[in-house]
């Protein structure tokens, strides 16, 4: 078998995460399986956000079926071609809407968490910002031959600098953060720091009041739970202008908005995704990509979930017509199948590479011993239908760590243990006993 290469940082983090039951953010190619006709539909979105298209997906599954996998792989994909990604768990303090600036918090979290190739793991605004005019100052030098300290060197740069801002003046609030990118150069330019931190705090809506914000900017306006989602659009549009593809936006856990129990409050947030999906498919918004994560109950539960509003049912229920092995995946909704066991095999078979690189130890697992293992885990939880991805991947995991801890285990032994029998039958004096997985 030929080992995969794959760094100890990235082996790390892959081991932990899936051992936690958490999706990680690198290294997802090393053990992606499946999904074929669902990622080809979303790369394929991406080719049309980079013409300046938007696009509006809901990837539905149940709990453990891969969403968030699927969301972290489109997310690395994107990186990879040129995208600024931004990504957000909502929670009962994150919403789409809210009158305790829970859409402002969802906005911050999606601003902490924005990134590049170059800044993969989040906090990517400043050094986005930083090297946009970094570029521009190298333009400049090579078209005109000046340096940085040349008198009208500066004057070149902000030239360019107002062409980008220009452009996005004309769009809704477009004013106020052309505004606030012209504040950042200032403060570039005159090394002033605390204005290009005030420029940044006001950016990632971090400014509670408009007086905070006019003493601070001299603006009067603050980003707010009414008009987070134009600021999104802004970005999308600004990164397209300094030559990024578009943003990439990624809203998971979207069933929090289904366990909203006051009926208005939990309308609002219907409404306000409504209005993201209507500028999507309206054309109203240019360069983004806005993908939600929710569960089957999130979208069709008919008390609480989207088809309680007879706006979301009717868009969204012709995307559920065709039933069976048929997906239309040019639909706003991509549904999620569970995987099959010879992709579940090929998944750990996988990672158990992964596993054994990361320890240094030669891979010992057949396809037979695989297939034994998917068994055991099937008939603990009782029922095939019950056997998900991050289920049987946590327990191999598990389970390859007791293995590697103990030397001279039998695998074998080992998988047919107590370990893997529920609790009510566990022999206290077996001899995996003390091991859960």
């Amino acid at each position: 078998m030929t080992k995969p290469k794959i760094a100890k940082r990235v082996s790390t983090a892959l081991l932990n995460s899936l051992g936690a039951g958490v999706v990680p953010r690198i290294g997802l190619e090393y053990i992606a399986v499946g999904r074929t006709k669902e990622i080809a539909a979303c790369l394929q979105d991406l080719d049309n956000i980079a013409e300046g298209g938007a696009a509006f997906r809901t990837i539905v599954g149940r709990y453990g079926a891969g969403k968030s996998f699927m969301l972290q792989l489109i997310r690395n994909h994107a990186m990879e071609r040129g995208f600024v990604v931004a990504d957000v768990d909502l929670s009962p303090e994150r919403r789409l809407a809210g009158g305790n600036r829970q859409g402002v918090a969802t906005y911050r979290e999606l601003m902490r968490n924005l990134a590049t190739k170059m800044r993969p793991d989040g906090g990517g605004l400043a050094p986005l910002l930083e090297g946009w005019i970094n570029t521009i100052q190298n333009q400049v030098a090579q078209a005109s031959g000046m340096r940085p300290n040349d008198e009208g060197f500066d004057d070149q740069v902000e030239a360019q600098i107002r062409a980008v801002v220009k452009d996005i003046e004309g769009l809704v609030h477009g004013f106020e953060f052309a505004n606030i990118i012209s504040a950042y150069w200032r403060g570039y330019r005159l090394d002033n720091d605390r204005l290009k931190d005030a420029a940044l705090r006001w950016l990632r809506g971090e400014f509670a009041t408009k007086t905070e914000a006019k003493t601070e900017l001299g603006v009067r306006v603050i980003i707010d739970d009414d008009t987070w989602y134009d600021y999104i659009k802004l970005v999308a549009k600004f990164v397209a202008d300094i030559d990024y593809k578009g943003l990439i936006v990624l809203i998971d856990e979207a069933v929090h908005l289904l366990k909203i129990t006051h009926a208005v409050s939990r309308q609002s947030n219907y409404d306000k995704l409504l209005a993201i999906f209507n500028d999507t498919m309206q054309g109203k918004a240019e360069n983004l990509y806005t993908i939600i994560g929710g569960t089957p109950q999130f979208v069709e539960d008919p008390r609480r979930g989207l088809y309680s509003d007879e706006a979301w049912r009717s868009r969204l229920v012709g995307s559920s017509r065709i039933q069976g092995k048929f997906q239309d995946t040019t639909a706003p909704v991509i549904r999620l199948d569970p995987l099959t066991k010879a992709e579940i095999e090929q998944l750990l078979q996988r990672l158990a590479e992964v596993h054994a690189v990361h320890y240094k130890y030669d891979y010992f697992l057949t396809a037979k011993d695989l297939q034994a293992f998917v068994e055991e885990v099937a008939n603990r939880l009782g029922a095939d239908t019950l056997l998900t991805a991050r289920e049987v991947v946590r327990d191999l995991i598990t389970a390859l760590n007791i293995w590697q801890q103990n030397p001279g285990t039998s695998w074998q032994d080992l998988v047919r243990s107590t370990a893997f029998i529920s609790d009510g039958d566990r022999d206290p004096d077996g001899e995996f006993a003390e091991f859960t997985v």
